[in-house]
């Protein structure tokens, strides 16, 4: 039913996503910087990522069955809470100076994201006319898209010192002179951390005094059944898995390939990458204007294979151009998630849940491939290693072929 309690609905839960996006997305930051004060190779520095999207796979199917028991509110309200205590635990962890201190941080602050990923994206679908559910989340991830421009931009400015020492450099220092300017980039992440676990903080308080419209997901012969015979589901699941790990990899090695294929200073590549990023949220804008007029299902399948053109030119130039096909990759992905997430669990009534937990579980994607990314950067070049988010994009395009006949979303209903 809409009514002002589902508007008003809709906006608060329009804010998650706006959050758990500036934080995934601090972590593009968090890999050129950390691999500085940590003194990391390449491969070391994607467990930044690897950690982060583990806690996607783990917290998943908990988040799921938490919320099948305490309903959706309850799975947003501690989400929330672990949200804002992994950003605390980045305090210690800097004065610690120790990875993997940093690395559990994180791990917490994903395992507060699943939950909230879990419960906003199918909420937001049925809060409204099913029709409308593509183009609803779409529009709700286009402030996931906000916080993923703004996130690079703020990070490079707060966090990131524009200081990067060469081998000669260290060694011209002494042991205490070493530390004391390691001590000093670790010690960067302390209070934008802390800014945000009181964000997240005062978020959870307007959740925990606001009532929330429930959730009808009824059953019926369609959603009768494993969750493993849902065909289509599944294989939006293993589509899911390989965007994400696609997202990942274009965005958290983007520093890194600037310098390489350009020679753009981490500053200047964190801007760089604040305007791809706004070319990613001002895509899900566009492509929910697009999807009046192209079916979903097509639209990711145009844009699937656009940024497989891209790639290969993200692979095989240099200069500025490169950086440009790389920041156009970052437009074409922009309705990629919402929209295999909405046609993977069209029509699971009962079984929504479920469907969404083994959704939120793919996005472990995001910590397999970058790893994978930051090998074949070590053996090869970070240039060479784009190909692993161009390979992903053959799977998605299988998948958005496979729903072509898909128009309108059958969801469950909101009263």
């Amino acid at each position: 039913m809409r009514n002002n309690n589902t508007r008003f609905a809709v906006g608060l839960i329009t804010s998650l996503f706006f959050l758990w996006g500036f934080a995934l997305n601090l972590n593009s930051i968090l890999i050129p910087h950390l691999k500085k004060a940590c003194q990391l190779s390449d491969f070391e520095s994607a467990l930044i990522d690897a950690a982060f999207y583990f806690g996607y796979f783990v917290i998943a199917i908990p988040a799921g069955r938490f919320m099948e028991r305490y309903g959706y509110k309850s799975g947003i309200l501690l989400g929330l809470l672990l949200f804002a205590l992994g950003a605390f635990l980045f305090f210690p962890a800097a004065e610690s100076r120790t990875f993997g201190f940093f690395l559990g941080a994180l791990f917490v602050i994903a395992s507060g994201c699943t939950f909230l990923e879990t419960a906003a994206n199918p909420y937001i679908t049925v809060l409204g006319d099913p029709v409308e559910a593509t183009q609803r989340i779409n529009f709700a991830q286009s402030f996931n898209g906000l916080a993923a421009m703004l996130a690079p931009l703020v990070g490079g400015w707060v966090i990131l010192s524009g200081k990067n020492l060469t081998a000669a450099d260290e060694s011209a220092m002494s042991a205490d002179e070493l530390n004391a300017y390691l001590n000093f980039e670790a010690s960067a992440v302390k209070l934008p951390y802390v800014l945000i676990g009181v964000v997240v903080l005062t978020v959870a308080y307007f959740f925990w005094k606001t009532k929330l419209p429930n959730i009808s997901e009824e059953s019926s012969a369609e959603s009768a059944g494993s969750i493993w015979k849902e065909k289509n589901l599944i294989l939006g699941v293993v589509a899911q898995f390989f965007y994400v790990g696609a997202q990942v990899c274009a965005s958290s090695f983007f520093i890194r390939y600037s310098y390489y294929a350009a020679g753009v200073g981490e500053k200047t590549a964190a801007n760089y990458l604040g305007i791809a990023l706004g070319a990613f949220m001002a895509g899900r804008f566009i492509g929910t204007f697009l999807m009046t007029y192209v079916t979903a299902a097509r639209l990711l399948a145009i844009y699937s294979a656009i940024n497989i053109i891209l790639l290969l030119a993200v692979i095989s130039l240099k200069g500025m151009f490169s950086i440009y096909a790389l920041i156009g990759v970052n437009f074409f992905m922009s309705i990629m998630f919402p929209t295999i997430f909405a046609l993977s669990i069209r029509g699971l009534g009962a079984k929504t849940k479920q469907g969404s937990s083994l959704l939120i579980m793919s996005i472990v994607g995001g910590a397999v491939f970058p790893v994978i990314m930051g090998r074949v950067s070590d053996l090869f070049n970070i240039q060479f290693s784009y190909i692993v988010p161009g390979l992903c994009f053959f799977v998605i395009f299988y998948f958005a072929m496979k729903n072509s006949h898909v128009r309108g979303l059958e969801l469950g209903k909101a009263h």
